[in-house]
């Protein structure tokens, strides 16, 4: 086993934009200096948008330096409306673990709560809540959520009414309000928008 990989997803609830995928590699000989690099990390989810930034700031300072590398993947929400979330959680996956360019022999993958590798990934392990007990998965759900959030600030510039660059597309108040305004947009989950207003 060459490699140790760490997969989380971010953005699998929210009512508009993509899903993403994130996945950080290491040699296994160089766990133990990973580690101690990236000592006292936390799920994406327990820390602020500024610690995220430093956080993924180190990550790609430890990448040039050649102790971790890491790549995202993203689904968009057309593909997610029309071929459902379990399936884009397997399609995300793939493409992340494509882009790391690993031979999926020559390493051990673990993942985030009930997601898996294709079957080829034979050394794969799920471990609920592993963004709080795993570094790599705790490294890739920042990676993750660094990148989708910066995709939604980015897409809250071409559709202003919805505020996305505030709620990233999640389901909150102000979001549930300006759809009741304004209706839905271009990158808005039609599935979900339907679903949870039947509530």
């Amino acid at each position: 086993m060459k490699f140790i990989v760490g997969i989380d997803e971010v953005g699998r609830g929210p009512l508009a934009g993509p899903l993403c995928i994130g996945a950080c590699a290491v040699e296994a000989g160089k766990m133990r200096v990973c580690r101690r690099a990236f000592a006292g990390v936390k799920d994406c989810k327990q820390l602020s948008p500024a610690q995220r930034e430093k956080w993924f700031a180190m990550i790609q300072k430890n990448e040039s330096g050649g102790i971790v590398q890491f790549a995202t993947a993203f689904v968009g929400h057309r593909f997610i409306d029309q071929k459902g979330m379990a399936r884009a959680l397997r399609i995300g996956i793939c493409r992340v673990l494509k882009r790391l360019n690993i031979e999926p022999t020559a390493c051990k993958v673990l993942l985030d709560g009930g997601l898996k590798a294709p079957a080829q990934f034979t050394k794969q392990k799920t471990i609920i809540r592993g963004d709080e007990t795993e570094t790599l998965i705790a490294l890739a759900s920042i990676v993750a959520k660094v990148r989708r959030d910066r995709r939604m600030i980015r897409l809250a510039k071409l559709f202003p009414k919805y505020g996305f660059d505030i709620h990233k597309g999640y389901g909150t108040r102000q979001h549930y309000k300006m759809l009741r305004k304004h209706g839905v947009c271009d990158i808005h989950r039609q599935s979900f928008i339907h679903l949870s207003l039947q509530k």
